[in-house]
């Protein structure tokens, strides 16, 4: 058995937390990297106090009232749609048995590899007066133009359902996973107490996955937020739209980030939402039974038909239309929809998601050791404030991120100007330096997250083995924890490079001149009206979203069989 003394020399050759100070080298190094990553957001928090002259009370007299309500509006909608579809479907899922059971699991997911944007596009497209539906509705009634009414997709009611498909996914896999967990005994319960499935729902499952349902609503809401291509191309103005155009159409630097950081209020609000039903109440379940294999109800004639449709519908309209429409395009314009120049695009959309996601992973990595041998109020704090990214706006942080690279690179050329008379241009704003950085920034949290999730599964005994024989934690990071973390290191890498695919707002404002992505390249040319050649990239991006897809869904399928 190992002695006291040996222990003590083991926690220490590991850095441990016992009779550590806060000012130990890991916990600098954690504390630097996140107050470095929430350097934009505090940007922007303290613009609120900077004068704007004019700018802003013309902005608050003409345009501010529309953005806030029309982002009311969105919250409240995208809001409502996701909840009854995730949690309705998800408790579906779960609790009962019909026909398709088993794929839906997983397949009501596919609708978070189609961006909103790009739902947008495809269903304007197919929706339009000349499109497919519409003509093949005139040709079946013989009804004329003018002659009957059909909802317009290019406004607030079209975005508001464009997003909630797009989005609903957050709040059923949350709500799910919070079902499956839930003990069978109080459900068996409930129902030896003579409650049916309704009021089961209600009375009992409702309640105990009250915080998994509002941690999804939340996020959806966060993304409904930040969102940009689906508002702007729908001619919906929000706070998003109103941030750039503020910037980059009135050239009012100051003004923008005042508008990102009244967003960032409503983002606030939000996340002090979603965790006050968790400190109203406890939700722990017995441990004895949890795990047990729940009874389902066997759904069956008319039941397990609307089931089916009930599932069908979110997949059909979320993920299959549109990559169908997406394919034709392609498939019969493969000249237009695949140039040359989308070859380009895509090399430079790698080209980012592959740095960003190195980096987001060796950042999380560090992170997340930091706080394993050095678990002290600093790192931990240090670590919340470095995650916070996730839930801020792309936009908001891309004017956190220009505002002071750009107050850097005029020192720098100033500097260089009045000494050696050589001016130095854009060294950081300019280039793609400062769109990594705010690609950082915004999705540092999902990488974060991953890696401390598998960090948390290696045993402390491994760590005082590499203390026995030696090794420091750099050596014991290296050479133990990386080889075990692979799988938890790939997974968040591919996550981050997926969402710096799909990103747009903070690429559209932070991209350097004659760079173009994928997205911001199908966004350019959606706005042109040019969707056939925009087709190529949308499904290119689709393609690659799919990958997280697979990913969850696999994640799925191996907690159903641990629970068999």
């Amino acid at each position: 058995m190992t002695s006291q003394a040996q222990r003590g020399r083991i926690a220490r050759s590991l850095g441990g937390a016992r009779g550590s100070g806060l000012l130990s080298g890991w916990s600098v190094a954690v504390t630097l990297l996140a107050l470095l990553v929430a350097a934009p957001v505090w940007v922007v928090l303290s613009s609120a106090f900077t004068p704007s002259g004019d700018v802003w009370s013309h902005l608050a007299s003409t345009v501010l009232p529309r953005y806030v309500r029309n982002s009311l509006w969105l919250l409240l909608g995208v809001g409502l749609g996701s909840l009854v579809i995730g949690v309705g479907l998800a408790w579906l899922v779960t609790m009962c048995r019909f026909p398709g059971k088993r794929v839906f699991e997983w397949a009501l997911l596919l609708p978070m590899a189609v961006p909103a944007y790009i739902l947008a596009y495809t269903y304007t497209d197919f929706l339009q007066f000349a499109g497919p539906l519409q003509t093949t509705l005139r040709a079946v009634t013989g009804w004329g133009p003018g002659e009957y009414w059909f909802p317009n997709v290019r406004s607030l009611g079209g975005a508001i359902a464009m997003l909630t498909l797009a989005l609903y996914p957050y709040v059923y896999l949350l709500s799910r996973a919070a079902f499956l967990e839930q003990s069978s005994s109080i459900l068996e319960a409930s129902r030896s107490l003579g409650r049916g499935p309704w009021r089961s729902f209600f009375s009992v499952s409702l309640p105990l996955a009250r915080p998994a349902i509002a941690a999804g609503v939340a996020l959806a809401l966060m993304e409904t937020l930040s969102d940009f291509g689906t508002v702007d191309y729908f001619g919906v103005q929000t706070f998003t739209t109103g941030i750039y155009r503020t910037w980059f159409g009135m050239g009012e630097r100051v003004a923008a980030a005042q508008l990102a950081a009244l967003l960032l209020v409503f983002v606030f609000v939000l996340v002090v939402l979603e965790r006050w039903p968790r400190r109203r109440g406890a939700y722990q379940q017995p441990m004895s039974s949890r795990y047990r294999v729940l009874a389902m109800y066997r759904l069956t004639g008319r039941r397990a038909a609307l089931a089916f449709m009930a599932s069908l519908m979110p997949i059909a309209l979320g993920f299959l239309l549109p990559a169908g429409v997406l394919l034709t395009m392609a498939v019969r314009n493969a000249g237009r929809s695949v140039s040359p120049a989308f070859w380009q695009y895509a090399g430079n959309s790698l080209l980012l998601a592959v740095l960003t996601a190195l980096l987001a992973m060796v950042l999380a990595l560090v992170l997340a050791y930091g706080v394993r041998i050095r678990p002290n109020v600093l790192t931990k704090l240090s670590t919340r404030v470095a995650s916070m990214g996730y839930a801020v706006p792309g936009s908001v942080i891309a004017v956190g991120v220009l505002m002071p690279l750009g107050f850097i690179d005029n020192t720098v050329d100033g500097w260089m100007r009045s000494v050696f008379g050589v001016s130095t241009g854009l060294l950081l704003s300019g280039t793609i330096v400062g769109l990594v950085f705010a690609y950082l920034v915004r999705f540092l949290a999902v990488s974060f997250g991953t890696v401390e999730a598998g960090l948390g599964k290696v045993t402390r005994s491994m760590d005082e083995a590499a203390g026995s024989l030696g090794h420091k934690p750099l050596s014991t990071l290296v050479r133990v924890h990386m080889p075990i973390l692979r799988g938890s290191l790939l997974t968040a890498m591919l996550l981050v490079f997926v969402d710096v695919i799909k990103e747009l707002p903070a690429t559209l404002i932070v991209r350097p001149f004659n760079f173009d992505t994928l997205a911001v390249r199908v966004y350019r040319l959606a706005s042109d009206e040019r969707l056939v050649e925009a087709s190529g990239g949308a499904l290119a991006i689709v393609l690659v979203g799919i990958l997280p897809v697979i990913v969850l869904s696999t994640a799925i399928a191996r907690s159903r069989e641990r629970r068999r």
